[in-house]
């Protein structure tokens, strides 16, 4: 069955995970910004709780970012091996920039006071929102014709990180996106059997 012809859908098909990112952008550092500002005030969170935070990082600011996240790693990866990781860490600083995704803490705990029935299912909630966010961010940097990736090294350089920049204390780090200019290409982007992933009863 072939898919209906979608804007949509056509945008999130560009979103791809980039590795290969350079520091030229089509956009100014201020369109960037506000693209990113924009992405995650529409997204949407549980209660309109809008928990999500973001932290812009361009230039010298992101490559210190990925600094602290390499010192942070030298401690745990055994020098003999840490070649390839050095390597992944510098494609990452080669961007021009990178968005920290952080969940605030403070409001997932006020939701849990205020309706205490829910109070379990509001820190997944938080994860939603964030999901959410991280997505709505790389496919709006996908429609500008920017790549991205998303990663995960938290909670390593959370420490470091939330000193660096003065961050409050109820901020949590969740995730990472390095951004750029495209120095590569893609892969070819293979799909598990529909049969094994969807059920549809009519």
């Amino acid at each position: 069955m072939s898919t209906p012809k979608s804007a949509f859908i056509d945008l999130i098909t560009k979103r791809r995970t980039q590795y290969a990112l350079g520091s030229d952008l089509p956009l100014s550092q201020a369109e960037v910004t506000a693209l990113i500002q924009e992405a995650v005030r529409q997204a949407p969170s549980s209660f309109n709780s809008q928990s999500s935070r973001a932290v812009i990082l361009f230039g010298d600011q992101s490559k210190r970012f990925w600094a602290i996240v390499m010192d942070e790693l030298r401690k745990i990866v055994p020098a003999e091996n840490f070649a390839p990781t050095e390597g992944k860490i510098n494609s990452f600083a080669a961007g021009a920039g990178t968005v920290l995704f952080y969940e605030d803490q403070d409001v997932v705990a006020g939701l849990q006071k205020q309706f205490p029935l829910y109070a379990d299912n509001f820190p997944v909630w938080s994860e939603h929102s964030t999901g959410i966010a991280q997505f709505a961010v790389w496919t709006a940097l996908a429609e500008a014709n920017i790549g991205a990736s998303l990663q995960h090294y938290n909670p390593l350089p959370d420490a470091a990180a939330a000193a660096e920049w003065k961050l409050p204390a109820s901020w949590k780090l969740r995730a990472q996106m390095p951004f750029g200019s495209h120095q590569g290409g893609f892969g070819e982007k293979t799909f598990m059997d529909d049969s094994e992933r969807f059920r549809v009863f009519a």
